[in-house]
């Protein structure tokens, strides 16, 4: 058998050939992939799969998410303001979601079959058609929701929009609960008392609160307070359960707009260095945050719990 000589011609000819062999493997593999990714429209699940993910939607989610997934003290699973936080998002990111932090009560209790089930009846809640074939986890990553358009926000400076990312109770427990907190700390500790010098805790939380410390912390929590608070109005937010933040009812407008007042006045008394200047106005604090409470979130629940299936209604 002889061994056949390529020369350089022959060895260009052959790496043109391989080339051109391997890019059209690529041309075909990204066809199919092409091929196999496809919207929640397109009938991804079985109706058998929704049968089942309902039985279980009714043990699991239903106290939280409502019989017609509309929302209670948990967020909608169908309509508009279900879409806006889900479309163009693979499927996959709500089984995610469902597996690992639903129910909130237990979470990661559920198998990865039954988040998927789970989807599949949301789905069909949501008016999307069943297909032949069930659900897999494999077909996830190729399944996505249709792309819907951000809901419009408030123009800002620089050509910046404010759009809204998280409900009412989040923003609030992640921004305005931890600063108003600090004034009502202020009536038990004296933010011009000498700072601890206990060594720095092995944590982040605690380590941070070290290093803005004492009346600096106060006068910060006032600004975070006067610039966060008209965020509240910010258009397109939604409540906890769902519902549309009740951005035209005049009591909430009225509040919103007292806090904002209020914390003007708690920067001043912060700036006077004096404690009891804070503390005489804490009381109001908690009074201003009340007014709204009480009308928006303490109604058809216990307060800051429960079931509130009557939370940011407006007045009637």
């Amino acid at each position: 058998m002889r061994l056949r000589s390529w020369g350089r011609t022959g060895i260009r000819c052959a790496i043109g050939a391989a080339l051109v062999a391997y890019a059209m493997v690529g041309v075909f593999s990204l066809t199919g992939h092409a091929r196999q990714s496809r919207t929640v429209t397109a009938g991804v699940y079985s109706g058998a799969q929704a049968v089942r993910g309902q039985e279980l939607y009714k043990t699991q989610c239903l106290l939280c998410h409502g019989e017609t997934l509309t929302g209670v003290v948990g967020p909608m699973l169908t309509g508009d303001t279900f879409l806006a936080a889900w479309g163009g998002r693979p499927l996959t990111d709500l089984v995610d979601k469902i597996q690992n932090t639903m129910p909130l009560q237990a979470p990661k209790s559920l198998t990865s079959p039954q988040a998927i089930d789970l989807a599949a009846y949301i789905l069909q809640a949501g008016k999307f058609p069943a297909g032949q074939a069930e659900l897999s986890a494999a077909m996830l990553p190729q399944v996505t929701f249709p792309a819907v358009q951000a809901a419009a926000g408030a123009p800002a400076a620089g050509g910046v929009t404010l759009t809204p990312v998280a409900n009412l109770a989040a923003f609030m427990r992640g921004v305005t609960f931890p600063n108003a907190n600090i004034f009502f700390n202020v009536q038990v500790k004296d933010p011009g008392a000498e700072k601890p010098r206990a060594p720095v805790p092995f944590d982040y939380v605690l380590w941070g609160q070290t290093v803005y410390y004492g009346w600096q912390a106060v006068d910060q929590a006032a600004f975070a307070l006067q610039e966060t608070t008209p965020l509240f109005l910010l258009p397109g937010r939604r409540c906890e359960n769902g519902k549309p933040v009740p951005l035209n009812d005049a009591i909430y407008k009225q509040t919103t707009q007292g806090l904002i007042d209020l914390s003007k006045e708690l920067y001043r008394a912060a700036q006077s260095r004096n404690q009891d200047a804070v503390v005489n106005l804490a009381e109001k604090l908690n009074q201003a945050c009340d007014a709204c409470h009480k009308v928006y979130r303490d109604v058809g629940g216990p307060e800051g719990g429960g079931l509130g299936t009557d939370r940011c209604n407006p007045v009637k």
